[in-house]
């Protein structure tokens, strides 16, 4: 059972149709524009997806994640690791959270219901740093695909 402090979400309304939304999410170059990754291959579903970050700070954490769902314009979602640079376990063993997308059409345009949960599968003492970090890291991802999705 999930709790507060094991989810994410954010809600945000998008100037774009869900089409536009559609594309910023599923297509790994569009994606990794937005989102700020490399990825190495296109989105597949069922399938692991890596790559590397390239967020300022962050080029050398590398990317995994396995594609769960992906309904077309409606929800597209991915497991993907915790990266604990300092425990010295791969990226592949290390803890997954679920990431989902839902859109819904709205008169303006685009809702986008952005949930993490699952933080419950990382280690204390670590759990609450990783949920504020990334509680933080999608206030700004919601900023930044707002904006590709406007251009």
């Amino acid at each position: 059972m999930e709790n507060a402090d094991d989810r994410i979400e954010k809600v945000i309304e998008l100037d774009a149709p869900v089409s536009r939304v559609w594309h910023a999410l599923t297509d790994h170059d569009a994606f990794g524009s937005w989102f700020r990754v490399r990825l190495d291959g296109p989105f597949k579903l069922g399938a692991i997806s890596t790559g590397r970050m390239t967020y300022p700070g962050y080029e050398h954490y590398p990317w995994r994640a396995r594609v769960e769902r992906m309904e077309h314009e409606r929800l597209f979602s991915f497991r993907w690791h915790d990266f604990d640079e300092k425990s010295g376990i791969d990226i592949a063993d290390q803890p997954l959270t679920l990431v989902e997308f839902l859109l819904e059409a709205t008169p303006r345009g685009t809702r986008l219901t952005i949930t993490e949960s699952g933080f419950s599968a990382i280690p204390n003492p670590r759990r609450l740093d990783v949920l504020r970090n990334n509680t933080e890291g999608w206030n700004i991802q919601a900023q930044n695909i707002a904006a590709h999705v406007a251009r």
